[in-house]
């Protein structure tokens, strides 16, 4: 890993660095999803057919798009005790954290006397990208396509890559028709954003996407925002732990390893502590650990890439940088965890104290793992049950409000030159 200290003359310089450095931006990246798009709107399930042979190695049929029912029925056979009862207990903590968020309508009085309010309806039809290649995320079916659920989503339209024989992975498609999927398509990539959000013959387009994925996956959904409503920019892991010198260098490196080896490489992992000590012992940790592990070359890439031991001068300079970085999901092992985590403001998740690894998160926790990563937690909130609904404001005059408020139309139609707009209420109280 590389390391750096707040007493080096380049300190500032970089940080700053670091700060900037997020694959989610990437001018070449998004060059090459543009294409892809065009693609997609070009010539539809053509495209789609094309790209997947091209990245996936899969040769694929129209008809071979959607994952059939007899393949979920397969899928749903094979799944034994163990994945069942993960998943039900999952399921579980998921399903009762979206539906405490679920938002409700509601409706007051005005200073007219007029009734105003809100109501909140479940988007008709979303498209979830469930990321697939070297790791098929189980996880994260139930992490979105049980929100929509919760929320009321008719139609849960969901993508994820195959492989070269065209296959999916069983335990995810279980994962998946357990939530609630309602279609599956066997695609991924900027290709699939872009058919769920352009459409094609095959795949109707969806109202709304969701769902992390690779930096091309990202690339897509900003260039597509409008087509389709977009959940927020969930790029490759990231993992910042804000450790004093109370934290174990064992379970630090741990974590570390733990979100450095997802394997695109582009993973981020920070520990910031003004701890010398425990900068040392993480280290020496990371060395021992590393070595045991099955996907230790992706980490070891990851980590020479963007894995950093920074000490800080105190932890206000580890608290400025952690609100900086914005980082996907934030440990804080410190005396006083919860103090600090009042002070945080643009992490994805918070997990407070030393028997909290983020993992429990990824997994079992309840609130979704889809987070914002690469720097846009300072914009973006992460995957919550509302963002499936659809917010309408309610207005409801009589004719005494309308009366009421007819004196302050009057002004700022005049102020605006907009005299219909002033006409529109008039005509109301001079014709009964």
């Amino acid at each position: 890993m590389n390391v750096l200290l707040h007493t080096a003359p380049d300190f500032s310089d970089q940080c700053a660095r670091l700060i900037a450095s997020s694959s989610l931006f990437d001018p070449v990246v998004e060059q090459r999803a543009r294409e892809i798009i065009e693609a997609v709107r070009e010539r539809g399930d053509a495209a789609v057919i094309e790209l997947t042979e091209r990245f996936d190695g899969a040769k694929l049929e129209p008809e071979q798009l959607a994952v059939t029912h007899s393949e979920l029925m397969a899928a749903s056979l094979k799944a034994d005790a163990a994945l069942r009862a993960a998943v039900a207990e999952a399921s579980r903590n998921i399903e009762a954290f979206a539906k405490r968020s679920l938002r409700k309508g509601w409706t007051m009085r005005n200073s007219h006397g007029a009734e105003v309010g809100e109501k909140f309806d479940p988007y008709p039809r979303v498209g979830i990208y469930i990321p697939g290649g070297m790791a098929p995320l189980v996880s994260t079916a139930l992490m979105t396509v049980l929100l929509a659920r919760a929320a009321g989503c008719r139609e849960i339209v969901v993508c994820t890559p195959c492989n070269r024989d065209g296959e999916v992975n069983p335990a995810l498609l279980f994962a998946a028709r357990r939530a609630g999927a309602t279609e599956i398509y066997r695609i991924g990539g900027a290709q699939a954003i872009a058919a769920l959000a352009l459409g094609t013959k095959t795949i109707r387009p969806a109202a709304k996407i969701f769902g992390p994925g690779n930096a091309y996956v990202v690339a897509a959904k900003r260039l597509l925002y409008g087509h389709a409503a977009m959940d927020l920019l969930p790029g490759p892991s990231e993992l910042l732990v804000l450790a004093d010198e109370t934290a174990n260098p064992a379970f630090v490196a741990a974590d570390l390893l733990a979100q450095a080896e997802h394997g695109s490489g582009h993973e981020r992992v920070w520990l910031v502590t003004p701890s010398a000590k425990l900068l040392r012992a993480a280290r020496k940790e990371i060395a021992r650990q590393l070595p045991r592990l099955a996907r230790r070359e992706l980490i070891e890439r990851a980590l020479e890439n963007n894995g950093w031991l920074i000490q800080v001068a105190s932890m206000e300079q580890g608290l400025e940088l952690t609100n900086r970085l914005a980082p996907e999901h934030l440990e804080i092992i410190t005396r006083h965890a919860a103090a600090l985590a009042e002070k945080v403001v643009t992490a994805g998740a918070i997990f407070l104290g030393g028997d909290s690894p983020t993992v429990l998160g990824d997994y079992v926790a309840g609130p979704s793992h889809t987070l914002p990563a690469g720097g846009t937690g300072a914009s973006f909130a992460g995957l919550t049950v509302d963002q499936f609904q659809r917010r309408i404001s309610m207005v409801a005059y009589k004719r005494p409000a309308l009366k009421k408020a007819l004196q302050s139309v009057k002004e700022f139609a005049a102020l605006e030159g907009l005299d219909a707009h002033w006409r529109s209420a008039e005509i109301r109280l001079q014709r009964r």
